[in-house]
C-alpha cells in the first residue's frame, strides 16, 4: 500500500511540475491546462518538447528517452509513466 501512495504522490508532483512549466511557456494560468489533452493541443513543437524534456531530466535527476513525450503525449500519461519508472528504479535500489 505504501508504494502505491508514494507512486501517486510522485505522479502528482511530476504532473504539477509539468503543468507549471507549460503554463509558464504558454503564459496562462496553470488551471487553464487540461492534463488529458495531448501536448500537440498546446502547440508544443519538437524543439520546445526537447527543451521541456531537458528541464524535466534535470528536475528528476536522470536521463529520459527523447521519444517519451511522443509515447506518452499528455501531462497525465507522461507523469504516470515517469512515476512508474521512479518506483521501479527505487525497488531495484532496495
Amino acid at each position: 500500500m505504501k508504494n502505491s501512495t508514494q507512486q501517486s504522490q510522485s505522479a502528482e508532483a511530476i504532473q504539477n511540475w509539468l503543468v507549471l512549466q507549460l503554463a509558464e511557456r504558454l503564459n496562462i494560468e496553470p488551471d487553464e491546462l487540461d492534463i488529458d489533452l495531448p501536448f500537440d493541443n498546446y502547440d508544443l513543437n519538437s524543439n520546445e518538447a526537447l527543451a521541456l524534456l531537458n528541464k524535466l531530466e534535470k528536475w528528476l535527476g536522470r536521463s529520459l528517452s527523447p521519444t517519451i513525450v511522443w509515447n506518452y503525449p499528455t501531462i497525465a500519461t507522461l507523469a504516470e509513466r515517469l512515476a512508474e519508472e521512479t518506483e521501479v528504479a527505487a525497488q531495484k535500489e532496495e
